[in-house]
């Protein structure tokens, strides 16, 4: 599943990070960040219509995402 289909509050690990087609350069922003393999994550709050900004923690730190962002994180339960 995508970090966009997430319960919120409930802990999920990060599988792997897709790249859009035509923009490669978001994949490896989205990694710099701290979205890698087997990091932890955790959607604390979706924006209106539970349409991004999406707040989520992953390891220590917090960040807003926007929902086309949150659609390229695949992860599992952890």
């Amino acid at each position: 599943m995508n970090l966009d289909q997430v319960n919120l509050g409930s802990l999920y690990r990060v599988c792997e990070v897709n790249a859009p087609h035509g923009a490669p350069h978001i994949k490896g922003q989205l990694e710099d960040i701290g979205f890698l393999p087997g990091e932890q994550v955790t959607v604390l709050r979706k924006g209106l219509l539970g349409k991004g900004p999406y707040m989520v923690r992953v390891g220590a730190s917090t960040f807003a995402l926007r929902h086309s962002e949150a659609r390229l994180i695949t992860v599992e339960y952890s």
